[in-house]
């Protein structure tokens, strides 16, 4: 039998006793031991007791057991703690014995029936980028094994489009399910900030990390979210409300429904020549499902991402402050330009971004009054080569000339979901990304599985080779750096916040601090925020409130 691309199809055959758990199980297994080698998918990989466990999943169908997930592999992005095996963060830093036990979300997939095949490559700390010299995979896109295929949930989506499992854990914090899944051809949704637990995740920026689903399609990405959403006692930062039991509401209509759309072209940096044409494709398929087209302005939207960008770096170093200081050699040189980064985000720049948060918050609360979803590219560009990909996550820092339009969601909390809409000339995925208001992820799913019921481009597969993972790339050209004096001022702001970096590295670090400084200037420039309470920012429940 033909691995199944999908949980639903891989699901139907095994009620019926057509396939069994195990067999599945081996078959995406086989297919790491065939192509991993080449696309480093996988940290580790727990074959010995994903094959037991698939054993156990068909004795318990025989019994009569329907557990929704029950014989499904699905992959776990390397900073949520599994039974299975150490957590590593993809970091010689964190302590192997971080965290005991499932992840909060982890333990409610294995509890649905999922088989956790292995632990997939990520950044480090999701948050740097590949470092060939360190001891860890480097991951590449199964569209194009030269090419990278996003960050931070990298192994989880390359895995999911080559079938290596038929689902995956991933988190974001500022890009990381929807980067991954726009780049390598899959869908991936970011839920609402506190609609899934957290507990048991490496921490990133503490107000915006966010668990959620990576599957190929929206349909099976709803049956993850309904195992995985809910409010849990390990996690202060959930919601109580009920959910929805997504999967019912996938019914393919969306009369009734409009749909603001928003190309985000001022912003982009640049741009593939195909996305316009596949977006407007996108949106006039969402109108055959009875969507109502409008165009729509997102509010503030420089000012959003740059208090995201602000957020994220001020959260990261006040979580590794310790580490950063005393195990610098030890991170990696993309994190460790990051950490340093965020010594020059001040308490008054985080106490601003929260408020420009909350001024966002209430504006986009006002547009969602007059539509029930939103629209725009995920990327504006397709998967950079792998020797690249630092530039393309510097990227986030830059303040302009943006090459992906997520952050904005993750400051504001709103549930976001990215899925394929076709291929460039190149044959490379681009994706459009669809919003709602805070906790309608029901909405969200029930529009992105509209459209991939009149398209394919979630059920494309690409054409993989077995190979090598070569590690090893070119040097990037050296920048040039900033004047004696600005190299002064940042060894003592670094020297004042207990970093003590090598001489060495000051240059990169000053050169790089105006990307800092354009966000923190940014946020300045909304001038109503003074009387937005930062504090409430947490609460994306109830954005409209004073």
């Amino acid at each position: 039998m033909e691995q199944p691309l999908t949980i639903s199809e891989a699901v139907t055959p095994m009620d019926s006793g057509a396939l069994t758990s195990v067999e599945l199980t081996r078959m995406v297994l086989d297919r790491a031991d065939r192509y991993d080698d080449g696309l480093g998918v996988f940290v580790t990989r727990f074959a010995d007791s994903a094959l037991r466990a698939a054993e156990h999943a068909d004795d318990a169908r025989r019994r009569g057991d329907r557990r929704p997930l029950l014989g499904v592999p699905i992959g776990v992005k390397d900073i949520l703690t599994t039974d299975d095996g150490p957590t590593t963060a993809q970091s010689a830093v964190l302590d192997r014995t971080w965290g005991r036990g499932d992840a909060a979300a982890v333990a409610r997939l294995r509890d649905a029936g999922a088989i956790i095949v292995g632990k997939t490559t990520t950044m480090e700390y999701a948050f740097g980028s590949p470092d060939p010299d360190k001891p860890f995979p480097i991951p590449r896109n199964p569209w194009d094994p030269t090419r990278w295929p996003g960050g931070s949930s990298s192994g989880s989506a390359s895995g999911c489009a080559a079938g290596m499992f038929l689902g995956a854990v991933g988190t974001d914090t500022g890009a990381s399910i929807r980067m991954p899944s726009a780049l390598s051809g899959t869908t991936g949704i970011k839920p609402t900030y506190g609609r899934v637990p957290k507990s048991g995740c490496v921490p990133l920026g503490y107000s915006l990390d966010c668990v959620g689903p990576m599957a190929r399609s929206a349909h099976d990405c709803a049956l993850l979210l309904a195992v995985m959403a809910g409010a849990d006692t390990s996690d202060p930062t959930t919601d109580r409300r009920g959910i929805s039991n997504y999967p019912d509401a996938l019914d393919g209509d969306l009369t009734g429904r409009t749909i603001g759309v928003d190309m985000l072209q001022i912003f982009s940096g640049p741009t593939d020549p195909a996305l316009a044409r596949l977006f407007a494709d996108a949106v006039a398929t969402l109108e055959t499902a009875g969507a109502t087209i409008v165009d729509v302005t997102l509010p503030h939207y420089r000012e959003v991402t740059a208090a995201a960008v602000v957020t994220i770096l001020a959260e990261a170093a006040a979580y590794h402050a310790p580490d950063i200081k005393s195990r610098w050699d030890e991170y990696f040189g993309f994190t460790r330009l990051g950490l340093a980064l965020g010594a020059f985000a001040s308490g008054p720049d985080y106490v601003q971004a929260q408020r420009v948060r909350r001024v966002g918050q209430q504006a986009v609360a006002q547009l969602f009054d007059t539509v029930d979803l939103i629209m725009t590219p995920t990327v504006s560009r397709p998967a950079p080569l792998v020797e690249e990909s630092g530039d393309y996550t510097a990227t986030l820092f830059a303040g302009e000339g943006f090459s992906y339009h997520t952050a904005y969601w993750n400051a504001l909390g709103n549930p976001a979901l990215s899925m394929p809409i076709g291929f460039n000339a190149d044959g490379l995925p681009l994706a459009a990304q669809l919003i709602g208001r805070p906790f309608d992820e029901a909405g969200v799913l029930r529009a992105a599985d509209a459209y991939q019921r009149h398209t394919r481009w979630h059920l494309a597969t690409p054409e993989l080779r077995e190979g090598v993972n070569n590690r090893q790339w070119n040097d990037v050209a050296p920048q040039q750096y900033s004047s004696s004096d600005a190299v002064g001022f940042v060894e003592e702001t670094l020297r004042r916040s207990g970093h003590l970096v090598p001489e060495h590295e000051l240059p990169g670090i000053t050169a790089s601090l105006p990307l800092v400084r354009c966000n923190s200037d940014t946020i300045y420039t909304l001038t109503d925020t003074r009387y937005a309470d930062p504090a409430t920012v947490f609460h994306a429940a109830d954005p409209a409130s004073p």
